[in-house]
């Protein structure tokens, strides 16, 4: 069951007024959130290490009549607090507040046994999957506050759920995120109007689905597309009541 209520569309000025950041908005999932979130009016502020990438999909919203992105290259395997505390700082300095922020870059590492994965794939995958995400939330509460009802979409998996073997780092980064979620929606609930809920996609058509299930025909799986109805609702105001909410865009 989808995470949007039966018959709930977005208009198509529903996020007008609102300024969202996407990670990992180059490829996949964030690229189509970005350009649904641009479609339905909000300013976008599109990252990722992909600068070509992020170039394309700032070209698709400026040709399609949508609001000018803005379009900030970031690494998340950066591991001090110093380029995500830069960020801010400059979004500050532009007046901005970010009405939500959509966690979505990962990266899937190896998949093999825990006991023959790499350190070294094992401290990336936790960088970019959930350190990043405590450090680019972390920076940007400032800007979050500054906003009238901010909402923070983080990206899950169903192997953050439950466990599955070979899935590693990945999977630990998914239960990782999870109780991020859940610690930093307890905090707010009664401090801020900020929300922060968790959502899986399930299987879709990604570059990532297609590297994990290598032998799976690719349109097994719906697009990013078909889904991204899903964000928009959660960084909409129709869904002003869904707080701490562990949430799946697919049945």
């Amino acid at each position: 069951m989808s995470v949007v209520p039966q018959g709930w569309l977005p208009t198509p000025d529903e996020l007008a007024n609102k300024t969202v950041l996407v990670t990992g908005a180059n490829d996949g999932i964030g690229r189509a959130v970005a350009l649904a979130c641009a479609r339905v009016g909000a300013e976008v502020l599109l990252t990722g290490r992909d600068e070509a990438a992020l170039e394309g999909v700032y070209d698709a919203i400026v040709n399609a009549g949508g609001k000018t992105p803005g379009l900030i290259p970031l690494d998340l395997r950066a591991t001090q607090s110093q380029p995500y505390e830069e960020l801010a700082e400059a979004l500050m300095g532009a007046g901005l507040a970010i009405d939500g922020l959509v966690h979505n870059a990962g990266v899937l590492g190896e998949r093999r046994a825990l006991s023959q994965t790499s350190p070294e794939s094992w401290q990336e995958v936790l960088q970019v999957n959930i350190t990043a995400t405590f450090l680019l939330t972390r920076a940007l509460m400032p800007l979050l506050e500054r906003a009238p009802r901010a909402s923070i979409v983080l990206t899950s998996s169903g192997v953050g759920r439950r466990g599955k073997a070979y899935w590693g780092a990945y999977a630990v980064s998914k239960f990782a995120t999870e109780g991020y979620m859940q610690v930093l929606a307890d905090e707010l609930a009664n401090t801020s109007s900020i929300r922060v809920n968790s959502l899986n996609p399930g299987a879709v058509n990604t570059r990532m689905r297609r590297a994990a299930y290598p032998g799976e025909p690719p349109d097994t799986n719906p697009s990013p597309e078909a889904l991204t109805d899903n964000w928009i609702y959660l960084l909409s105001d129709a869904s002003a009541s869904v707080h701490g909410e562990t949430l799946s865009a697919q049945g």
